[in-house]
């Protein structure tokens, strides 16, 4: 998952954690590991690059892995924690990528979504390389106190290797961190370097009145809507993956109602007008054919823990099941691996969106492409939260909010604009009409022109490689040649 999900949705918890992961079945099928499927889709994409020998393998291995041991005291004991950050590529600095907190991260799993980001930046022409870290704990088991005191342990820790700075490596909320814990960061990296002027950029994801920009909590989520506008605009594409028209009125199941979830289905329902038929929960999923209320089922949520008892949908206890329900798209928003080669031949979404990360398996990516579905890549599609997340950078670096400069000049053009018209019509345009065309863009529209810009060249860059002359046979094989001629092309540039 990409930065800032914090809600999975599926049944069967860890340590009554509310971040709830996937059952395996004994008789499961054993997939292969998140970092395993990204190695494999490296080296099925460099078939269709003319790499140098060796290239393929320096792009595929992480630069650095840091783990790191403290102790925290609690009353008259102490508790030790472990966490980690890798640093995957180096080609662009600073490396960007998130820290989750969760009692089941890995060091591989950290290696595995820090290589990611390295692809994810690449795609959408964002100049960071790939980084990701990790803290196991279970932020639910804590008082925001003591909780406060272990984010600052572990952000000294990793200050004090260069593991978090402006210009080095900057961390953003992931998996059970917010922008709350991005402040503590950003506290203590100032505290330790008060003569850096651009300290506050030492971390994004942060509150508006810390240095954050606005948009950054729903980047993730806008980022999911934008980029489905974006395929629904090729025709040929829309007609591949056995669709037709536009968004409007498609039938949607998505898997966790956290951050991106939750702003993605907003945006979709109520400004796309798409229909959520289901929503996959941690403690089961609820369905109703005549679509969900989105705002009414993430208050109860956040009410209750859960989705059961909601009112007014039919509710279903196993809902890892109901993803393999008919409909147009299916959006999860979950954690990785919730589609495997157990249950992929029983998927029948037409169209697969990921707004998290990795959430098929490579495994069952073979399978859904055997049997004619379409997917969108999570390196393309859950891209928004690092997108913004650069934009929020730029931000602190400049020292300048989005729009300071130029917005009165839009608000006189509008005005002008405004006078031409009612002087053409002879009378004067409706009020409404008249905001809209006199006001200047705030930071919030300048954030979305930009993510909404970034998405759709993005988008057009794979469906080129994947057209062209027939090179690519899926859009994950064509984002992944996209991002790594790219990564491959800086390293050749520098000689390295």
């Amino acid at each position: 998952m990409n930065a800032d999900i914090d809600t999975v949705a599926v049944p069967g918890t860890v340590a009554g954690n509310h971040l709830a992961v996937k059952n395996r079945n004994e008789s499961e099928p054993a997939d292969s590991s998140l970092l395993q499927d990204v190695f494999r889709m490296i080296d099925h994409a460099s078939g269709y690059l003319d790499l140098a020998p060796g290239l393929s393998e320096q792009i595929k291995q992480a630069n650095a892995v840091y783990q790191v041991r403290f102790p925290v005291r609690f009353g008259n004991e102490y508790r030790i924690f472990t966490g980690w950050r890798a640093v995957h590529s180096e080609h662009r600095l600073p490396v960007k990528g998130g820290i989750r907190f969760a009692p089941i991260v890995t060091q591989e799993e950290v290696e595995a979504l820090a290589a990611l980001m390295t692809f994810k930046c690449a795609l959408v022409n964002v100049p960071f390389g790939g980084s990701k870290g990790g803290l196991m704990l279970d932020p639910r088991d804590y008082e925001e106190e003591d909780l406060e005191r272990i984010t600052r342990r572990f952000a000294k820790e990793l200050i004090a290797k260069g593991f978090i700075s402006p210009s080095l490596n900057v961390p953003a909320p992931d998996l059970g961190t917010s922008q709350r814990e991005m402040a503590w960061i950003a506290d203590v990296y100032r505290n330790q370097f008060p003569g850096d002027i651009n300290a506050l950029a030492c971390v994004t994801g942060k509150p508006v009145s810390q240095g954050g920009i606005a948009g950054r909590r729903e980047a993730t989520g806008r980022g999911v809507q934008f980029g489905l506008r974006e395929f629904f605009r090729h025709a040929d594409d829309v007609s591949h993956a056995g669709l037709s028209g536009g968004l409007a009125g498609k039938r949607v199941i998505l898997q966790g109602l956290g951050n991106v979830g939750y702003h993605a289905a907003i945006a979709l329902t109520l400004e796309d007008d798409v229909s959520v038929i289901v929503i996959v929960e941690r403690d089961g999923a609820l369905i109703s054919e005549q679509g969900l209320d989105i705002q009414a089922v993430y208050d109860y949520l956040r009410e209750t823990g859960g989705v059961r008892g909601f009112p007014g949908a039919q509710f279903v206890e196993d809902g890892r099941h109901v993803l393999e329900m008919e409909c147009d798209i299916l959006i999860p928003a979950a954690l990785e691996k919730q589609i495997t080669s157990e249950n992929a031949a029983r998927i029948r979404a037409t169209l697969i969106a990921e707004a998290a990360n990795g959430p098929i398996t490579a495994d069952a990516d073979q399978i859904l492409q055997e049997s004619g579905k379409t997917i969108i890549p999570d390196i393309y599609l859950n891209a928004g939260g690092v997108v913004v997340s650069y934009f929020e950078w730029i931000k602190n670096i400049t020292h300048m909010r989005f729009g300071r400069l130029d917005r009165r000049i839009d608000e006189a053009r509008g005005e002008a604009v405004l006078d031409t018209l009612q002087q053409m019509l002879g009378r004067a345009v409706p009020d409404s009409l008249q905001q809209n065309i006199q006001r200047g863009p705030d930071e919030i529209d300048l954030v979305r022109s930009g993510l909404d810009d970034t998405m759709r060249q993005a988008y057009r860059e794979m469906q080129s490689v994947r057209h062209a002359n027939g090179r690519t046979p899926d859009l994950r094989t064509a984002a992944y040649v996209v991002a790594m001629e790219k990564v491959a092309t800086t390293y050749r540039e520098m000689g390295a």
